[in-house]
């Protein structure tokens, strides 16, 4: 024997299945909207693309600063003009220890430690004392390390993060600047 099976559709039925599809519809939404807040936010080091995009921004930025006017070779600091046309052969070493550094203040897995320690974790005090670097001056690497963040089509979010952790070491890296001198 066969059963018959009603097709006919009244207003009623219609209302009760679309409300049930819209309340479906919520919980899908809301549970996926939970899940995507659960996911926690992506390190500064993961959005800037990991240790090898790093090393890229700091190998343009480091070539870029050896040849900047103002703190390159021919800056008016005689210590920076020394370091920038008599060390090079050091460059490649401090391009490494910059990467690092980056990779470690973004949270990356890759961990900097200083090669003269000082009063700071990072040792930055210690390895720029000698280079007399002036507010200005350091105000200036900060300004071609921002062109070098537009070089590489760094996102805003990302670029401001990034001179942001930069900045906040401007203590440390002018330590050695006598007013006087």
């Amino acid at each position: 024997m066969k059963t018959a099976v009603s097709t006919s559709l009244t207003r009623r039925s219609v209302v009760a299945l679309a409300v049930a599809a819209a309340s479906t519809t919520v919980v899908v939404t809301n549970n996926a909207l939970a899940q995507e807040q659960a996911k926690p936010e992506k390190s500064l080091y993961e959005r800037l693309g990991g240790v090898f995009a790093i090393a890229a921004v700091v190998d343009h930025f480091s070539d870029a600063i050896v040849k900047n006017p103002i703190v390159g070779q021919k800056s008016k600091n005689a210590q920076l003009r020394k370091w920038h046309t008599k060390n090079l052969e050091r460059l490649p070493g401090l391009k490494f220890m910059r990467t690092l550094w980056v990779c470690d203040v973004s949270g990356g897995p890759l961990k900097f430690v200083a090669t003269k320690p000082g009063t700071t974790p990072l040792g930055l005090e210690e390895a720029h004392r000698d280079l007399r670097i002036s507010p200005a001056e350091f105000d200036e690497v900060a300004a071609e390390l921002g062109r070098t963040l537009d070089h590489f089509k760094v996102p805003k979010a990302e670029k401001t993060e990034v001179l942001e952790a930069f900045a906040a070491h401007k203590g440390e890296v002018t330590a050695g600047y006598d007013k006087q001198g």
